[in-house]
Order: structure tokens, then sequence, then C-alpha cells
């Protein structure tokens, strides 16, 4: 990179893409330092992409209270996901044993669930 940036104008799209990488080099490498990092952050945007998706439907949660329930409904479905539980099994056993009173809300996160 070092000997490229010497050779290309800096005004130029390839002279500004060189002087970035040079800038960000630390950050470019770290992927190599540890195995265990992503070279790209692939996995992040298809967990958003939903959301993205989903945007305009959102326009319809015309009060705060209706927008505060999806929130709460796209997070339980979100973190489900995550966990590798099914969604349908999972939502039906929350509403099933949230009304209990001895309810152990901390038996019912997905992470527990996924383990039963």
């Amino acid at each position: 990179m070092d000997k490229t940036a010497n050779q290309v104008a800096p005004k130029t799209a390839i002279g500004k893409a060189v002087e970035y990488s040079i800038n960000q080099w630390a950050k470019l490498v770290r992927f190599c330092e540890n195995g265990e990092l992503a070279i790209d952050n692939n996995r992040a945007e298809r967990a958003i992409k939903p959301f993205v998706i989903g945007r305009k439907n959102w326009l319809f949660s015309n009060t705060s209270s209706g927008a505060h329930a999806s929130a709460i409904l796209y997070s339980l479905i979100e973190t489900a996901k995550a966990n590798g539980v099914d969604c349908y099994t999972y939502l039906s056993h929350l509403l099933t044993e949230l009304p209990k009173e001895d309810c152990d809300i901390d038996a019912l996160m997905p992470w527990c669930f996924a383990k039963a």
C-alpha cells in the first residue's frame, strides 16, 4: 500500500482509496490477528434486513403504544431466532406461561428455552 500510495495521485479516486486503506490498516488486518473475527459484517447486515424491509409497514403503528408493542414482538422474535428457537413454538410457550402467577421470567428467556 505504501508503494502504491507513492505511484497514484492523492486526489484521484484510487488515491483516496489507498490513503483510506493506509489510515485504516490496523482495523483492516484485525481479523487476521484473531481467527474468530469475521472479515465482513454480512451477518449483521442479514440480521437487520427484515427491519429494513419492514420499515414501511411500521408507518402504520399510528400510536406510541402500538409501536412499543411491535418493538417488543420484534425483539422477542429476533432473539428467539438468534438462539436457534422456533419462533412460533417459543411465542406459544411464552403466552401460555406468562399469565401464570408463579412464572419465572428468567426461565422463559430464549437461551433457556433452547436448552429445555
